[in-house]
């Protein structure tokens, strides 16, 4: 397989609550008016905490300073797995249980922090740049690296990039942060972009103005609806995860649906916020469910990280990610 080097230099906001209002603005631009700006990656997430946002450079000018902005000091870059070649964003997504032991864990065991990105379309795997040389190093023996250049994907020959690190030895990896499961049941979904006009408005209300899911008061319990949105507009590939009672909302046929029109239930991971220089988190969730060969995306945020599995598979999920939670303890 290939695993590909986006050209894009990114940055990690996160966006206080009460200051949305300051930057929608830009964010609306960045959404629906891509061809008023330079911009080729952006994603907002809404969580109950904060919005996050990863955009590349050109995109980031579009954000006001703000004192309710707040920016992860690195430089990060996306790594996308392709398997038979193909453009990363086109491609059949490959799915973050399959890369969990070829990408994540080897990540992890290198200390190698990540920044995971799952969309409708693929998986993105964000490295921190100063990384870049110790990822590539790790990952060479698995796969031929190619990096995206002035949009040409070239071969990575000639980095002084060996065979890679000999493969450590699997360890069992445990669950160190709490873990909690709301009610929702959510999509992922896309949209054809020549459509995106006719539902901006509605879009918009969903993104910054509407309450959404009512919440009650104890939304982070286990038994509570939390409020979880989150919309990429990557190379030009839309890509949005909602609430399944949400999309109620949107007019018949616009959404793209799996023929199984299959829900997804969260498994939100930690208590605190996490912070970026700890490794090996979503290796922690990832590994277990890549032996159990359950499907998921993986959505990490600027306070939290979030795993969406298939619904009919949350009870299993939960058992198996809290029996190696408690043999870490």
């Amino acid at each position: 397989m290939e695993l590909h080097i986006l050209e894009h230099s990114l940055k990690v906001a996160s966006i206080a609550k009460e200051g949305i209002q300051i930057c929608t603005h830009g964010l609306i631009k960045l959404a629906f008016l891509p061809s008023k700006t330079r911009c080729k990656f952006f994603s907002l997430t809404e969580t109950p905490e904060d919005y996050t946002i990863i955009v590349d450079e050109e995109g980031f000018k579009e954000l006001p300073e703000s004192e309710h902005l707040s920016v992860a000091e690195a430089t990060w870059l996306a790594l996308n797995v392709v398997s038979g070649g193909g453009s990363s964003s086109s491609s059949q997504p490959i799915g973050v249980t399959k890369i969990a032991k070829s990408v994540i864990a080897p990540l992890a065991d290198h200390n190698i922090s990540v920044f995971m990105l799952s969309t409708y379309q693929t998986d993105f795997i964000l490295v921190r740049e100063r990384d870049l040389p110790m990822v590539m190093h790790t990952l060479s023996s698995e796969f031929t690296l190619l990096r995206v250049v002035n949009g040409e994907t070239v071969a990575v020959n000639s980095l002084g990039v060996t065979n890679g690190f000999v493969k450590p030895k699997l360890v069992q990896r445990p669950i160190i942060h709490p873990l909690s499961s709301p009610s929702n049941m959510f999509c992922v979904t896309s949209l054809n972009p020549d459509t995106l006009p006719s539902v901006a408005t509605l879009l918009m209300d969903v993104m910054f103005y509407s309450s959404g899911v009512k919440e009650p008061a104890g939304a982070s319990d286990d038994s509570g609806h939390i409020r979880f949105f989150s919309f990429s507009l990557i190379e030009g590939y839309i890509s949005l995860v909602m609430d399944e009672q949400m999309t109620r909302r949107f007019p018949n046929n616009v959404l793209f649906t799996s023929a199984s029109g299959e829900l997804w239930k969260m498994v939100r991971i930690g208590g605190q916020p996490l912070g970026f220089d700890e490794c090996g988190i979503v290796a922690q969730i990832s590994e277990p469910l890549a032996t159990a060969d359950i499907p998921a995306y993986y959505i990490s945020t600027f306070k939290f990280d979030h795993a969406l599995v298939p619904e009919e598979n949350i009870q299993s999920v939960i058992g198996a990610l809290r029996t190696n939670e408690s043999t870490g303890q």
